[in-house]
């Protein structure tokens, strides 16, 4: 079953590591990130932003298949810690956000994130 949470969390983690990604290389879906307040593209001084959520986002799917033994990076076991507080952070960030198409999108996916962090973390 661990397996099954590390690979799921990594799955879930690519389509917002992708809209980072996109909104980094000036995609218009401002309304999707940072509680939707550049409803286009986000300004250059803060698609800096996008790309290091990006990049923590495919970090931290990294730790979740390393911790769950999908692969082996041989990172501390420790790292599950913050990966799973970030994402409790995210999900209630998402979850409290202004932007409504970013609650409705972000919401269920960065929720499930968080059951299968968890499940990985404490079994």
């Amino acid at each position: 079953m661990t397996y099954t949470a590390a690979v799921t969390y990594a799955l879930l983690a690519f389509p917002p590591a992708f809209v980072q990604a996109a909104l980094t290389f000036g995609a218009p879906w401002g309304v999707l990130t940072m509680g939707g307040k550049f409803p286009g593209a986000l300004p250059h001084r803060i698609r800096l932003v996008s790309a290091l959520q990006c990049l923590l986002l495919l970090t931290m799917a990294l730790v979740a298949l390393d911790h769950g033994g999908v692969i082996e990076m041989n990172w501390p076991s420790w790292l599950i810690w913050p990966v799973l507080a970030v994402t409790a952070l995210s999900t209630v960030a998402n979850l409290a956000t202004p932007s409504r198409p970013e609650r409705l999108l972000w919401g269920p996916i960065v929720s499930a994130m968080f059951i299968c962090i968890a499940y990985l973390a404490f079994a």
